[in-house]
């Protein structure tokens, strides 16, 4: 059932941010120990991450001197720390690549949560996909168990003798970004059996959905970048909220050219990447336009006035960014958003105290007809 579309406006109380449970999120924790890029070494050198089959994931770690973030099929930063895997999860030859990670504790029954991780198309792939899945299981996966393929699509019923659940893309869209991360996320009910996940194209190249976006190039693949993968508690109990003290506005009484304030938006401490809390809010504000196709939306960005002036303005620009990212990535039109950052120009309360601080430190929008 659809959650109706509803603006958080005004929020009092706090918000305790779930635990990720998966170890080693974002690959950093890695055995070389030196900034070094290993192309086919994921399974070898990262810390409490497999490869289920006998393919060959890469991974990169965008401080090394000479390549940064380019490597042989493109260039992308790390979207959080230095290091992301790369993997091939679609070739011509049904040639498939993915990554197998472990959770700190089995999932507890009849629990929700939520799993995010971060993607981006390769900058030679000559196809996007729109069916990516994440197999939960019970027990690790065996490479060449029970006659399934060693390099090949994973059959999930030859792969384990264990429990296992496959989730597919929640949204109906193409994961063709190559610009920048798409986050991809989605709930699910746990059965009280998960202990690891992989993550890549089940499919057989017969059923995998893709469309061109490299007409002209002499090979046929799909190549993905992965990185920053969660996986939270998402029960309503994880976040509280003062019910008396929270107002909202359906989304056919927002008004336009009236600028709002996101609340459940939220960063860490001098970062721009979004938190998995935040995404809630802004789906809804996605579907809003989705509905409303003659509005367009302007994102602002805001800080606090700690620290040097440049580094805020850059900050709320990069804010700013993130929102308009991922409702790009979402799939809004980019002829129908733009952000700004404004630093600590425009404060809303005292940077004398923390509460004003906090105020202060915010990312707004407003909605225009075009």
């Amino acid at each position: 059932m659809k959650q109706p579309i509803v603006l958080l406006l005004l929020l009092c109380g706090f918000i305790s941010i779930g635990q990720n449970l998966v170890l080693n999120p974002s690959f950093e924790d890695h055995r070389t120990k030196h900034c070094i890029s290993i192309l086919g070494g994921f399974n070898i050198h990262i810390t409490n991450w497999s490869i289920p089959n006998y393919g060959s994931t890469d991974f990169f770690v965008t401080c090394e001197a000479t390549m940064g973030g380019r490597n042989y099929n493109g260039f992308q930063e790390a979207k959080a720390g230095t290091t992301y895997a790369g993997m091939y999860l679609f070739t011509d030859k049904n040639y498939r690549e993915y990554v197998q990670g472990e959770l700190s504790k089995t999932l507890i029954k009849g629990k929700k949560y939520t799993m995010t991780f971060y993607l981006s198309l390769a900058d030679k792939s000559s196809y996007a996909l729109k069916d990516i899945q994440v197999l939960i299981t019970e027990e690790k996966l065996k490479p060449c168990h029970n006659s399934n393929a060693c390099d090949k699509a994973i059959k999930p019923s030859k792969a384990t003798e264990g429990k296992f659940k496959m989730y597919s893309n929640p949204d109906n869209i193409y994961l063709s970004n190559k610009e920048s991360w798409m986050a991809y996320t989605f709930e699910f009910t746990a059965e009280g059996y998960e202990n690891y996940f992989s993550i890549g194209n089940f499919y057989r190249n017969a059923k995998t959905k893709k469309e061109d976006v490299l007409s002209n190039s002499p090979f046929l693949f799909s190549y993905y970048y992965i990185d920053d993968i969660s996986i939270e508690p998402s029960e309503k109990g994880e976040v509280n909220v003062k019910k008396d003290t929270l107002k909202t506005v359906k989304a056919p009484t927002i008004k336009t050219n009236e600028i709002y304030t996101f609340k459940n938006v939220l960063f860490d401490f001098d970062k721009a990447q979004l938190l998995a809390i935040s995404k809630e809010e802004l789906n809804q504000l996605y579907k809003h336009l989705e509905i409303n196709l003659k509005l367009k939306v302007e994102i602002y960005g805001h800080t606090d006035s700690i620290g040097l002036e440049t580094r805020n303005q850059e900050l709320s620009e990069q804010r700013a960014k993130a929102v308009s990212d991922y409702l790009i990535e979402k799939g809004l039109d980019l002829t129908r958003i733009t952000s700004f950052g404004f630093g600590s120009t425009q404060p809303i309360s005292t940077n004398d105290t923390e509460e004003g601080r906090q105020l202060n430190r915010r990312v707004t929008f407003k909605l225009i007809e075009m």
